[in-house]
């Protein structure tokens, strides 16, 4: 798990240095709103890749993705889940940002930006979940086939790569709309993504391996986008008061959530499978294993210069005690969450992962602001906040 999560810290940093950059780009500033909807869409698709690749490994496992048959229904199936997921959780998460930005900065938005808002949600996920559904399912086979437990690999690539890829996609997606934005082009992208929802839906019904977990799956999935929305508010207030934030905060919630994700996801396998986990022993191995990887994340972006920090030994020590009082929540959080879905009669593969990553995050951004402001942030440790 060590050289996954090492794998997956660089796709993170990659994320935080990409969302320290945009913030500064003029449609995000002109439209607010999108940065409270970057830690919701963010959340909301994690969760959809790892539920697919918690599902995913889970079937591998117990021999499900063995047959050519059923491993090409059980594939097909849930790509075309993940799509229809996404754009539903992406007009929805779209709408739902936008009305906190309403409510907490009350300004002349108009329906293009509506438009504008729901658009590149619904088009950023679906476009993301094209990409990294794809590459899930086959890095689950290639798992499989080399006999390496996807539990370890699935779940963590799917979570910090994924912020990437929809980092990249809503960048991109935001600053072409927003050229056409007094423009229907908007509205007209908006009236076809929804179209193909019912698409999906009648595609998703047809197939067995599926059809259940569409119409169970969607509780969990917007628990954790109201969740998040905290997340999202927090980040809006305090991302210029304290400019590291941007770099770190996408790390560091997204590696504890990973190591928690790991677990989740070890646990359920081990319910479905009818065999005994030995807790303590996992929950150390990870517990060791973030230690290196936070060491590599804190190497790099102090060699790097990235996030404008200042790296003095407080600093590195307040982190230091932030990460690991974040992982142990984690761990516990992970545990308890997936045997309480577990006993009461729910799939945790669908359920657990929504609401676990969802609260760390809140928790992960609450206590970096409370770190920031113990540290005196904004004069020991900020340096060329002003740069472009």
């Amino acid at each position: 798990a060590s050289t996954t999560l090492i794998f997956a810290v660089s796709g993170l940093i990659c994320a935080g240095w990409l969302l320290d950059v945009i913030q500064h780009w003029q449609v995000f500033i002109d439209i607010s709103e999108l940065i409270i909807l970057i830690p919701i869409l963010l959340n909301l698709k994690g969760n959809l890749e790892m539920n697919l690749a918690s599902r995913l490994s889970t079937a591998a496992n117990l021999g499900l993705l063995d047959q050519k048959a059923s491993r090409n229904a059980f594939i097909k199936g849930n790509l075309g889940l993940l799509q229809l997921q996404s754009l539903a959780v992406g007009s929805v998460a779209g709408l739902f940002s936008f009305g906190l930005g309403v409510v907490v900065h009350p300004t002349t938005n108009n329906f293009n930006e509506i438009a504008l808002m729901i658009t590149a949600s619904m088009l950023c996920a679906a476009l993301s979940s094209f990409v990294l559904g794809g590459f899930m399912c086959g890095l689950v086979l290639v798992c499989r086939r080399y006999r390496i437990n996807p539990d370890n690999i699935a779940c963590p690539l799917a979570s910090s790569f994924g912020d990437l890829v929809t980092l990249v996609i809503l960048a991109a997606v935001s600053v072409f709309l927003q050229k056409y934005i007094n423009s229907p082009l908007s509205v007209l992208m908006l009236v076809m993504l929804l179209a193909l929802i019912p698409v999906w839906v009648i595609y998703v019904r047809k197939n067995k391996y599926v059809c259940e977990v569409a119409k169970e799956g969607w509780g969990p999935v917007f628990a954790a986008m109201v969740i998040a929305s905290t997340a999202g508010l927090v980040l809006e207030r305090y991302i210029n008061e304290f400019p590291g934030m941007a770099l770190i905060s996408p790390v560091l919630n997204g590696l504890t959530g990973n190591i928690g994700s790991i677990y989740a996801s070890r646990i359920s396998t081990s319910l479905h499978a009818g065999i005994k986990e030995n807790y303590r022993e996992t929950e150390r191995t990870l517990f060791l294993v973030h230690i290196p990887v936070q060491t590599v994340f804190l190497t790099v972006i102090a060699l790097l210069g990235l996030g404008h920090v200042q790296w003095t030994v407080m600093v590195v020590m307040g982190y230091w005690a932030v990460a690991l009082c974040l992982v142990v929540i984690s761990l516990a959080m992970a545990r308890w969450i997936t045997h309480l879905f577990w006993n009461r009669g729910y799939d945790p593969d669908n359920y657990a992962l929504p609401i676990l990553t969802s609260l760390l995050d809140v928790i992960g951004t609450v206590l970096l602001v409370i770190g920031f402001w113990a540290l005196s942030y904004g004069d020991i440790t900020s340096s060329g906040a002003g740069d472009p």
